[in-house]
């Protein structure tokens, strides 16, 4: 998978599912400037195509990421602090067009998602997970401190006690072990991660496309606001909603539908 039109980070739409590839397997995709940049790019393209309904996000090689490329991070220190910045402000880019894209994002991980790894799964819409997936923000360990959005993703994720205790404590979760923690959906085993995945992709591409991207925007909304004002902007959305559709919309109240 080394050669992907020689990318580190691709694109493909195949079908109604978006599919982007973290593309540096022999650095358990490590995060470069470059990376980064296509990364965003990779989304954005993605995110402009109306025949895409979901988008996930890979590593190749069996990895999902291992964070920041520790060669790259010392080249651009020597260069000074705007210089190192650089990586940084890239990775963030990457990981908030997340938010700025119509349609789910999802993370399907497996192997090693540390540090960078684990703070992409954070910006995703929905992480699914291998059972034996390693996955930690791994920073402390070393020292160090996030830069891609852990101090800030993660307590709005798990609370401030638990994102504390997982960042001070560098522990390294399993896949089921993210689930129980609300870092992920969703645990399948290594050897049916695949056709899970897909098996979920293809259900999630094949909703109604304006109610699935309604209700991204309604809950990433809400969660910026007050409860009333969320409730507010339900109660309009599904009116408009309905109307819009016609009594197709009405329809999908008929309580005999509800529970096929």
């Amino acid at each position: 998978m080394t050669s992907l039109d020689g990318k580190v980070a691709v694109a493909a739409a195949d079908g109604s599912i978006g599919r982007v590839t973290l593309n540096r397997p022999d650095k358990m995709n490590s995060v470069t400037v470059a990376l980064a940049q296509q990364l965003e790019e990779a989304l954005a393209e993605l995110g402009r195509n109306q025949d895409v309904n979901v988008i996930v996000i890979r590593g190749a090689g069996g990895n999902f990421c291992a964070g920041g490329d520790f060669a790259e991070v010392e080249r651009l220190r020597a260069e000074g602090p705007e210089a190192l910045k650089t990586l940084f402000v890239a990775f963030r880019k990457a990981c908030d067009a997340i938010a700025g894209i119509d349609v789910p994002v999802v993370a399907a991980v497996e192997g090693v998602a540390a540090a960078g790894g684990f703070e992409l799964m954070q910006a995703a819409d929905i992480v699914l997970v291998s059972k034996s997936a390693r996955i930690a923000d791994n920073h402390i360990r070393f020292g160090m401190i996030p830069g891609g959005g852990s101090t800030a993703r993660l307590p709005r994720t798990i609370g401030r006690q638990q994102a504390l205790a997982t960042l001070l404590s560098g522990e390294r979760l399993t896949g089921t072990e993210a689930v129980t923690r609300g870092l992920a959906y969703r645990a399948y085993p290594q050897d049916t991660f695949d056709e899970q995945v897909e098996s979920f992709l293809a259900e999630l591409a094949g909703r109604s496309r304006r109610a699935v991207i309604a209700m991204k925007r309604l809950v990433n909304d809400g969660l910026r606001g007050t409860l009333e004002q969320a409730l507010t902007n339900e109660l309009d959305a599904v009116v408009e909603h309905i109307m819009g559709d016609g009594a197709a919309g009405a329809a999908a109240f008929d309580s005999r539908k509800a529970t096929s």
